[in-house]
This record gives structure tokens, sequence and C-alpha cells, in this order.
């Protein structure tokens, strides 16, 4: 499926879409020559942007709005571990199989206070595709898979977090609470980066923490959850020009020593990826 597909297909259900997006067909006509360069893996964030522009869809700007965006992500995450720990025979037992399903237990408690503070301005929970679109046809089958595509959650969810704290700083409540469940995710990304290192193979790298960008080992799919993190300048400050334990601070150490937010945008693009309806 190529944008210009896309395009038919919305317009058959919305036959206003392209005014909406623009008074001028010339600008659909721009970007329906665009899509023949438009990967498979780029068109999900190109769909979004066009819907943002044909309906108004904004960022959170207000304390409901980034519950409700951090919901959407707690949603998936919740979703994922609940699905996983289900599959009979994808996660080995003992150990594993505990850490998953304690995560899995974390996650649905954040759904459930987030919907408890929304109230009856909670949105509801999408329909999920976990496999992307089968990029990750084999994620509820192959455990290494499975493990990897929850370290781009933990990973996005993070950031996601860290993205949204300034619009809460108004509400100190909320902040507090938000700041407890970052810190929780947090602890999540670093337990299943080990977990993933332990398994060995093309994992066997793996570090608690960030290096660089994409340090995923799975894959381009993944790169907009690490944008921004081969990030070296701190307040203005390169972190690489001031003095380590032996020399200069490497370039590994200043990306590894700070973690950099998304932006909702982003986040909601990431997450889209996930999404059916």
């Amino acid at each position: 499926m190529n944008l210009l597909n896309v395009f038919e297909q919305i317009n058959a259900v919305d036959p206003e879409f392209s005014d909406r997006i623009s008074p001028r067909r010339e600008a659909i006509k721009s970007l329906a020559s665009m899509s023949k360069k438009v990967t498979l893996a780029a068109l999900p964030f190109m769909i979004g942007e066009l819907f943002k522009k044909a309906y108004g869809a904004t960022a959170p700007t207000d304390v409901n709005g980034v519950l409700n965006y951090a919901l959407t992500l707690e949603y998936l995450e919740a979703e994922y571990y609940t699905m996983g720990v289900a599959k009979a025979g994808l996660i080995p037992t003992g150990k594993p199989l505990g850490a998953i399903t304690t995560i899995r237990d974390h996650e649905v408690a954040h759904v459930n206070f987030l919907k408890q503070v929304l109230g009856s301005k909670a949105v509801s929970k999408p329909t999920f595709d976990f496999t992307a679109g089968g990029t990750f046809g084999n994620v509820f089958s192959d455990y290494d898979t499975f493990l990897a595509v929850a370290q781009a959650f933990e990973d996005t969810g993070v950031r996601a977090y860290k993205g949204q704290a300034g619009i809460l700083l108004g509400n100190r409540v909320v902040l507090t609470a938000a700041l407890q469940i970052h810190s929780v995710e947090a602890r999540h990304a670093s337990h299943i980066r080990q977990m993933r290192r332990a398994r060995g193979g093309g994992a066997a790298n793996q570090k608690p923490w960030i290096t660089g960008g994409n340090d995923s080992g799975i894959g381009a799919f993944v790169d907009p959850v690490y944008a921004g993190e081969n990030n070296v300048t701190q307040a203005g400050v390169d972190i690489t020009t001031l003095p380590g334990a032996s020399g200069k601070i490497s370039t590994n150490a200043a990306t590894q020593s700070f973690d950099e937010p998304l932006t909702a945008e982003a986040v909601l693009n990431i997450a889209g990826l996930f999404i059916k309806s």
C-alpha cells in the first residue's frame, strides 16, 4: 500500500478529507507524488500527520490530555504483557515468567490508576496489532522477539513521561504520581534489557541503559524510539569535552549518562505503529 492508496481509502469514507488537509488540491497531488518514495516503515508516521492536519488532533496541552496520553501507552504495555503471559510456552518458566508477570501487574495497576483519576474522561483502549503489520510476526511465538519489542515499549514509556512533565507542573499531586510511574517504567526498561543480555546471542552486548541511537538490535523500524539519544550536549555543555576518570568523557558515556525526552507527537506516532483502531 502506498500513500495514494491511503488517500483513496480515506476519501471513500470521508469525501471531504482532501479539503480538510488543504484548500488547494495541488497540495494533495504533491503529497501523492511523494508516495513512491515513502517506505512502509515511514507510512504510519505520514498518516498520523495527515490526520492531525485533517481533524485538528494535537499533542496534550492540559493535565487530562497528558493523563490520557499516558493511559494510551499503559493500555499498550498492559495488553502486551497480558497476552505474553497468557501465551503458553512463550516465556520460560521460573524467573523470566515471574518477572514478566510482575511487570504485567505493574502496567495493569497503572492503567487502572489512570482510569480512576480520569473517570468519564478516560479514553477507551485501542485495538492493538503487536506484529506492527507483520514486521514482528513472531512476537508471540519467539521469546527473543517478545523481549526486544518489550524493550522498545519500555524505552518509549520512560522518554514519554519525561517529555510531558512540564505540563503537569501546575498540579503537584498528578506530577508526583506521574514521576512515580516514570521511575518504575525505567526499572522495567533496565530489567528487560538485562533479561535480553542474559539470553546472549545478538543481545549479548545489551546494557541496562541506552547507548547512543538505536541500540535495540531489532532494526531501523524502532529508530523513532531512540531518536535524539545520541545527543552529547546538555544545557549547552558538550559532555565529551569534560574530564572523565581517564581522559575525556567518551561519546558512549555521554549518551548513557543522560536520557532524552520524547515529544508527544513522536510517542503517539510510535504507539500508532501498533494500533489497529
